[in-house]
């Protein structure tokens, strides 16, 4: 839940607020404060950005709002990475299947995030480790989601 990851930021001592924002902006990151776009309309979404900004609490240093600096979309990536490791991990995607979740919506629902947050952790994990990835006796196949379980 959303809640749930403002208290963990706080206990890190990482401020949150939410505040309208012009534009697309959805949430910015800065000196231990994450501000998050009041105007987002559910939870869940503000509980991805909120992933991402952390992210880049964990992982980003100075000003990287020049996305034309590679540097910088380096840093976006690690940040981005760091949340869909937080909220969509591979072990997580394997409880679900443990748990029965059969589809997106499904595990949306199951990990309290958006279908297009899956969407986009999963074309991340292709990227990083090709059609699929195995973890000890599953295989996560990213594209369609689908995992499979190895009996030795």
């Amino acid at each position: 839940m959303y809640e749930i990851l403002i208290k963990e930021s706080e206990d890190e001592g990482v401020e949150i607020i939410e505040m309208p924002f012009k534009g697309n902006i959805k949430g910015l990151y800065s000196d231990n404060v994450i501000a998050i776009n009041k105007n987002i309309e559910t939870d869940k979404e503000k509980k991805c950005i909120l992933a991402e900004e952390l992210g880049h609490h964990y992982t980003s240093s100075g000003d990287i709002l020049d996305q034309s600096k590679v540097e910088n979309r380096k840093q976006e990536r690690r940040a981005r990475a760091w949340g869909y490791s937080k909220l969509v991990s591979i072990e997580l995607l394997i409880a679900a299947f443990k748990d029965d979740v059969t589809n997106r919506y499904e595990l949306s629902k199951y990990l309290d995030v958006t279908e297009e947050y899956i969407d986009e952790a999963l074309k991340y994990y292709k990227e990083k480790y090709g059609l699929s990835h195995r973890v000890n006796n599953f295989i996560v196949y990213f594209e369609p989601l689908s995992i499979l379980e190895i009996w030795e």
